[in-house]
């Protein structure tokens, strides 16, 4: 194998597309804290000082969509007229109505969920980080996440809401990663701090901090490329939930199917297949059976029970695969249900998971994030 390159990125919470993913799993987490059983799938859309929210709910929870949205704008940081987007301004419009009779049809069969729509979901591990994810992904998540303990804490006063960051790491004929190779991020600033200032204040409280130990004299490190980010966020670009699917998952290092997360419950198997297939996958290196692992699942609406289980290991893997794929069939529930329960997604847990990330977050509670099956799946392969 040759050496070669990954690049990934990440965004802060005040990204415009991370903006509607919140509002969008703010909304979901309301409806579940009063009505664990609510169908839920909301979409929103941010641009100047208007959020437009629309999709379906059914629920018996007392909903104030409206309200939710604001206390999500606010919390996440704009809550000042001045940044031309903010919680006690904007123009909120809605367009909520109930779950299509047809849809509802498959998913409610009595005992057993159906899945609420068809799809292919993919999950991935590695050994290349404690978290078992690729390291580019999770270096880019460590910067944003700096970012915004920075602003947040009031360490860089003139930070505003809106940021990126990404990373280039080259691997070595093992695929192992060897270096970092470039580093990039753009923070939206107040008005008033100069550039020295900010690359200073980032190189210090951001880049060093964080990804120190991989800077090399070689290594590219960009601030700021254009030279001024004062205008950012959804006055400066249009927003849309489900727009940072690789954001979301692997940082472009493992496959995905395609369908987003934010907004929609757990009988969505967009969503909760994806958690269950990291899940398997996370368990598997964590048990030493392979060094990298992706499982894929396929579902038809209305079934409770998957077309497909796919266990792929890019041939670092320390068991026959064929005896592997079916240990993980034996060691993991893949029917809607099954998942639903095994992974606890009744509870308003998911705004947690609309920004940086929904994988490699080890200390959120997220049930699928653990390798509390290990010694089951090694038991079930016959180690």
């Amino acid at each position: 194998m040759r050496a070669y390159c990954v690049t990934s990125e990440s965004v802060t919470e005040g990204h415009p597309d991370k903006v509607c993913d919140q509002i969008s799993d703010g909304i979901l987490d309301a409806c579940l804290a009063q009505d664990p059983a609510a169908r839920v799938a909301v979409e929103t859309l941010v641009s100047g000082n208007t959020v437009f929210i629309a999709g379906e709910i059914t629920t018996t929870a007392r909903l104030d969509a409206v309200r939710t949205a604001r206390e999500v704008i606010r919390d996440i940081g704009y809550a000042d007229p001045a940044l031309g987007f903010d919680s006690g301004s904007c123009f909120i419009l809605t367009n909520l109505r109930t779950q299509s009779p047809d849809i509802d049809l498959g998913v409610s069969r009595g005992a057993e969920l159906g899945a609420g729509d068809q799809g292919v979901l993919y999950g991935y591990a590695c050994d290349e980080t404690a978290s078992l994810m690729p390291a580019p992904i999770h270096m880019a998540h460590g910067l944003s996440l700096r970012l915004a303990a920075a602003r947040h804490g009031g360490v860089l006063p003139w930070l505003r809401p809106d940021g990126k960051t990404q990373v280039t790491v080259r691997y070595d004929g093992e695929g192992r990663p060897e270096a970092l190779t470039s580093v990039i991020v753009s923070t939206q600033h107040d008005e008033g701090v100069n550039r020295e200032t900010l690359a200073r204040g980032i190189i210090e409280e951001v880049i060093y901090p964080e990804v120190g130990g991989w800077l090399k004299p070689e290594t590219r490190v960009l601030i700021n490329p254009t030279g001024r980010f004062v205008i950012g966020g959804p006055a400066g670009d249009t927003g849309v939930t489900g727009r940072k699917l690789m954001v979301d998952t692997y940082g472009g290092c493992a496959r995905h199917g395609g369908g987003a997360f934010s907004g929609k419950d757990s009988t969505k198997v967009d969503r909760t297949a994806a958690y269950m297939a990291r899940y398997a996958a996370k368990n598997v290196v964590a048990a030493g059976l392979a060094r990298r692992c992706e499982v894929a699942l396929a579902y038809a609406i209305g079934e409770r029970l998957p077309e497909m289980v796919s266990v792929e290991t890019f041939g670092t893997e320390t068991i026959d695969v064929d005896r592997l794929t079916a240990a993980v069939r034996e060691t993991f529930p893949f029917s809607v249900s099954g998942m639903i329960a095994a992974l606890d997604l009744r509870r308003p847990i998911f705004r947690k998971t609309a920004a940086y990330g929904h994988f490699g977050r080890e200390n959120q509670g997220f049930q699928w994030e653990k390798t509390d099956r290990v010694d089951v799946l090694r038991a079930v392969c016959g180690l």
